[in-house]
């Protein structure tokens, strides 16, 4: 069902901006520009160099229409503050203001986000009496009037598909899924269509997939489970959707779900965020691209709705925590994420969404000063929410970095009787991490094709082993562990990176000939020498053939058989991280290839693959 998406994305590819209007010109200039990448827990440029993002949010193109009332009335607005479908602050100050206070906080990036109906939402804007060459046109022009000056006032742009509907955020709002209100083929053909549209703007750098996924009145969304409600599986299609037909050289940024669970103090009920990496990881056809998102605020908990009355529970929330408590929280549910080096899932982290009023409680205030240490001392990523927000003689919703009244004034977080001013300033003065940063040994990307086909290359044919479950390594990459069940696999470009010969085609292997009988009385499929595998496929969990891909230098190494038919057998380093957990599992060393799999029918053994051929990469 969710494969169709591939023939509505090709339609999309030709169709979509015809229906939408060209595409807007390219920015001038740009200090933040693609392709970014990642290197480990870090963001890098094109030349290596790490890219902090010191990012806001400036909402508003998403909605910030309460869901009831006349959307021409301030009232039925969060806050009574009244974007006009456009990004928030264009009826009072003009756009190049808005971007000068934005350069002025520091900032470098700006999440922007926006909702799936603006994209075709005809009814022309109006409103944006400080900006009137504004007016009249359609919100996606707005959009793309604001992504063109801000990427060329030199922020990098992170896209956001924040809603379905274009209406505040969140709760039971109707937008709680990726497909809330529409279907999954959809959600991919808007990303395909938005990041095809900006692909020749460099200082767009990256696409963050959906906002707070979480649970309906009556469904919970699940990390990896296979089925229509699979966030891990939507992502990953959507991800690998936009680095093949939208823009190849974005990041990918994943958030975890937000919540599961019914809220109340008798029945279970949590907030994942992006704990389940550690079991699963997202891999896309482009290994270095992922990045992963999560928000902290200090009403909400791990455990906890944020919600006061009803849906409200005796779980603590982030800003009842010790200080100790906090840290130790925020790192099981995303910190480690970054600061574990060496696994499957080690990437960056952003921190996509916090915020406090100036109005605030102690406890709040507490909870912030807290929150920034954190983020400076584990070195994450970062967008405040939101930049802009209103004020009436500095009353009203104090949470934005910049506020302004109907006459333009403006208040600003840095101002002297704001108490946010010295924490905010020493978090966007934190730089950390600065410079070349160095290639890491090693990165390593984990396979699961238990539910359905986990083709991660570009260069494989989709369906070289029809019928059966595939498991292919992203380009650049080389398979170096296999499970005996749960259909699992681990890839790696550990001390020999662009290893596939180019312009050379994939090979598969579904019978026995082998020169060396390195697995006695076994059935053995090996790549021709020279050759290394890339892939393996399955039939439930029994093997039906295995994918080599020619290598680009000399593959003559020393052999041995790697057997996991009775427990894991992998390096005691741990590297890689459990990329397969509850499963036996076989792992070559980072200086080998994997040349073979060995199986058997005999003993029960369900012809399961139960020992590998490491050779040694010359």
């Amino acid at each position: 069902m969710k494969k169709l998406a591939t023939v509505l994305l090709l339609l999309g590819t030709f169709l979509v901006p015809l229906l939408h209007g060209s595409p807007p010109a390219e920015a001038e200039s740009s200090s933040m520009k693609g392709p970014l990448s990642t290197r480990g827990r870090y963001i890098v440029d094109a030349d290596g160099n790490r890219v902090k993002l010191k990012s806001g949010n400036w909402h508003g193109s998403s909605g910030t229409w309460n869901g009831s009332g006349d959307k021409e009335t301030d009232a039925n607005h969060h806050a009574e503050e009244n974007g006009h479908r456009a990004p928030l602050g264009l009826d009072r100050v003009s756009m190049a203001k808005l971007l000068a206070d934005f350069k002025a906080l520091g900032l470098n990036s700006i999440r922007l986000p926006f909702s799936n109906e603006m994209l075709t939402d005809p009814e022309p804007v109006r409103g944006l009496t400080a900006n009137p060459e504004l007016n009249g046109l359609t919100p996606l022009e707005v959009f793309d009037r604001a992504v063109t000056a801000l990427t060329s006032a030199g922020f990098g742009v992170i896209l956001n598909n924040h809603t379905t509907t274009t209406r505040w955020c969140c709760a039971l709002d109707g937008n709680e899924f990726w497909n809330s209100g529409q279907s999954w083929e959809k959600f991919i053909s808007d990303w395909v269509f938005i990041t095809s549209r900006y692909r020749d703007n460099p200082g767009v750098v990256g696409a963050d997939l959906r906002n707070e996924v979480r649970r309906t009145t009556w469904t919970n969304p699940n990390w990896g489970q296979g089925d229509s409600n699979d966030w891990a599986d939507a992502a990953q299609e959507a991800g690998d959707a936009i680095l093949t037909q939208g823009n190849p050289h974005l990041l990918i940024v994943v958030e975890g779900i937000n919540w599961m669970g019914i809220p109340t103090d008798i029945t279970w009920h949590e907030r994942p965020m992006l704990e389940p990496m550690k079991r699963l990881s997202t891999t896309l056809v482009r290994s270095n691209k992922v990045v992963y998102g999560v928000h902290f605020y200090g009403y909400i908990g791990p455990n906890h709705t944020g919600a006061t009355g009803m849906g409200e529970t005796h779980d603590p929330r982030f800003r009842d925590m010790s200080r100790a408590d906090l840290f130790r929280s925020m790192d099981e549910r995303a910190g480690y994420v970054a600061t574990t080096p060496d696994k499957h899932f080690t990437a960056p982290v952003w921190v996509s969404e916090f915020g406090v009023g100036k109005g605030d409680s102690d406890l709040d205030r507490a909870w912030f000063a807290n929150l920034v240490d954190y983020l400076v001392d584990r070195d994450l990523d970062y967008a405040y929410w939101p930049i802009v927000g209103f004020h009436e003689n500095d009353k009203g919703n104090q949470w934005g970095l910049l506020r302004y009244d109907t006459s333009g004034a403006l208040r600003n977080v840095l101002d002297a009787d704001d108490w946010r001013a010295p924490h905010v300033r020493r978090l966007l003065e934190a730089n950390g991490f600065t410079g070349q940063v160095p290639v890491p040994a090693r990165n390593w990307s984990m396979l699961q094709g238990i539910h359905e086909d986990d083709n991660r290359s570009s260069r494989a044919a989709a369906d070289w082993d029809s019928g059966a479950h595939k498991m292919v390594c992203p380009d650049g990459q080389r398979l170096i562990g296999v499970s005996d069940r749960g259909q699992g696999g681990l890839c790696t470009d550990a001390t020999a990176r662009e290893l596939w010969q180019p312009g050379a085609d994939a090979v598969k292997v579904d019978r026995e000939n082998v020169r060396t009988d390195w697995a006695n009385g076994f059935t053995k499929y090996q790549c021709a020498e020279g050759s290394f595998m890339i892939g393996y496929s399955l039939n439930g969990d029994a093997m039906s053939g295995i994918l080599c891909a020619p290598g680009s230098k000399p593959l003559a190494g020393a052999g041995r058989t790697l057997w996991f038919d009775r427990g894991d057998n992998r390096p005691a380093s741990g590297e890689g991280g459990d990329w397969a957990e509850g499963y036996y599992k076989g792992q070559c060393n980072a200086d080998e290839y994997v040349a073979g799999i060995a199986f058997s029918g005999a003993n029960r053994r369900g012809n399961r693959p139960q020992a590998l051929y490491c050779r040694t990469l010359s």
